[in-house]
């Protein structure tokens, strides 16, 4: 008798095990909806507690730990330097990084990772911010292995390309007394050579990944933008002035197309309806 007694009791202390862990869980979705009802309004710090609470009722909840990341990442503003900026931006992506240890294959945090580091890039000295603009190409290469299909993770790698060689473009104009406006190409063969030697590849593969994204989006007209600026200054590398006017019309052909792109995209919004007055 004694033994069912004891049977009885265990049974019923896993029952109420059970039991509570249900409530647990059901507290965690409480939580959560209350958490992205405070996030739609804003209210990131409030929502923020509400996703704490909710991963602490429920671990295994596949979405509070995104939102948690989230909340943390729109509170922080970029090239603000006060240490509560700073702590948003360590707290969003040290949540975003506990995402990806439970699914390295999830694309929001992924390409929230990759968004967190090109943004902080922004403001840091030159050698700092390559370093960030090399943590975002990571995160977006992660990105792409899991969705090929992603544009923007393409173009923003073309960007980062971008972003890369034309400060040191720049520099090279102004030390040999070049204006922006002054049609290329380089003069000085020897910082040509160096230029041509380090961002070469860089230019090249910002321009690959930028078709890879009007591959996916032929109407994508930042893409085009940004084709056309790698298409423009890469042509200060070239050897004659005849294949500088070359590529100049190349780029030219980009800034037409997105401008052609643009248009066909208004001509496509619904117009409002009532009477147009005459002005």
């Amino acid at each position: 008798m004694r033994n069912v007694t004891l049977v009885s009791a265990a049974l019923l202390a896993g029952a109420m095990m059970l039991l509570g862990t249900g409530c647990d869980k059901l507290k965690s979705r409480d939580d959560l909806n209350k958490g992205v009802a405070a996030y739609r309004n804003a209210k990131y710090s409030e929502a923020v507690e509400f996703f704490k609470e909710a991963i602490a009722l429920d671990p295994s909840n596949p979405n509070a730990g995104v939102y948690l990341a989230t909340a943390y990442m729109m509170q922080w503003i970029p090239g603000a330097e006060s240490p509560e900026n700073a702590e948003f931006a360590t707290k969003a992506k040290a949540e975003f990084l506990k995402v990806l240890d439970k699914d390295a294959n999830d694309k929001v945090a992924l390409a929230y990772l990759a968004s967190l580091a090109y943004n902080k890039a922004q403001s840091l000295p030159p050698d700092q911010k390559i370093e960030q603009l090399d943590e975002a190409v990571k995160w977006y290469k992660k990105l792409i292995d899991v969705d090929p299909k992603n544009k923007e993770a393409y173009y923003s790698m073309g960007v980062i390309a971008w972003a890369r060689w034309y400060p040191a473009l720049m520099t090279a104009r102004a030390n040999l007394r070049m204006k922006p406006e002054d049609p290329g190409p380089l003069k000085d063969k020897k910082v040509k050579e160096e230029l041509k030697s380090k961002f070469a590849p860089i230019i090249e593969d910002g321009i690959a990944n930028l078709q890879h994204a009007l591959d996916i989006d032929k109407e994508y007209d930042d893409a085009m933008a940004y084709m056309n600026l790698l298409v423009r200054e890469r042509a200060d590398l070239v050897e004659s002035s005849d294949e500088y006017k070359k590529e100049i019309e190349v780029a030219d052909s980009w800034v037409q197309k997105a401008l052609d792109t643009k248009k066909i995209k208004a001509a496509r919004q619904p117009t409002t309806g009532g009477i147009v007055q005459d002005k």
